[in-house]
């Protein structure tokens, strides 16, 4: 299982000409195939007036799922650059199409991919990465005397927490490194003397910025 990847939240657009052919990338961060290839159709209708609307995305954290599509190009010219640089850029949960319109001159096998896999570094360079982390949602409660040992640990850890809960306990959500949980559940243990009660959600990833 993969326990951290890269990705991109904002949508991004970049563009490279060669001979007067516009390519015009366009990235976008999608959970699945199916949002991949609704990102590919909305943008084939964008751009239902040009050549090539080419194709290639990463999806999945653990099996990771990729496809391209050269759209009518030659060959190994467009879609698989153009994926060559997501994963070179060791991206996950990415779609990026490369719309291209024809300049009137022919560019050559060379100058297709060199085209195509400029275009996709563009659109990329337009946006933010980011890296997700896989983490595990610890809910716990805890006594108001014990809460500052909690907060100190969780400090001390980088450990960010969701949110806090003040009633007649203190009830919080920490997001623990899935690497960590189990070091980090026995400190709380030990820090207030098997008092804190906490339960283990399910994983998730989360942007590693908020560490």
């Amino acid at each position: 299982m993969n326990k951290e990847y890269k990705t991109v939240i904002e949508p991004g657009t970049g563009e490279y000409v060669e001979k007067k052919s516009r390519f015009i990338g366009y990235i976008r961060h999608v959970e699945s195939e199916e949002e991949a290839d609704s990102f590919i159709t909305e943008i084939k209708k964008k751009h239902y007036d040009a050549r090539h609307n080419c194709s290639a995305y990463s999806v999945g954290e653990d099996k990771v799922i990729q496809r391209f599509s050269d759209d009518g190009e030659p060959g190994g010219t467009a879609g698989k650059p153009i994926l060559e640089v997501i994963t070179g850029n060791g991206l996950h949960n990415v779609c990026i199409v490369v719309t291209r319109y024809f300049g009137g001159t022919l560019l050559g096998t060379g100058g297709l991919v060199r085209s195509y896999t400029e275009a996709a570094k563009e659109c990329i360079a337009d946006t933010e990465t980011v890296t997700k982390k896989c983490v595990i949602p610890l809910k716990v409660c805890t006594s108001y005397n014990d809460f500052g040992k909690l907060q100190y640990i969780f400090n001390q850890e980088s450990i960010n927490i969701r949110d806090t809960d003040y009633g007649e306990n203190v009830v919080l959500t920490a997001e623990v490194y899935v690497d960590d949980i189990e070091r980090i559940e026995k400190k709380i243990t030990e820090v207030t003397a098997a008092r804190a009660e906490y339960e283990r959600g399910e994983t998730e990833f989360v942007i590693q910025q908020l560490y």
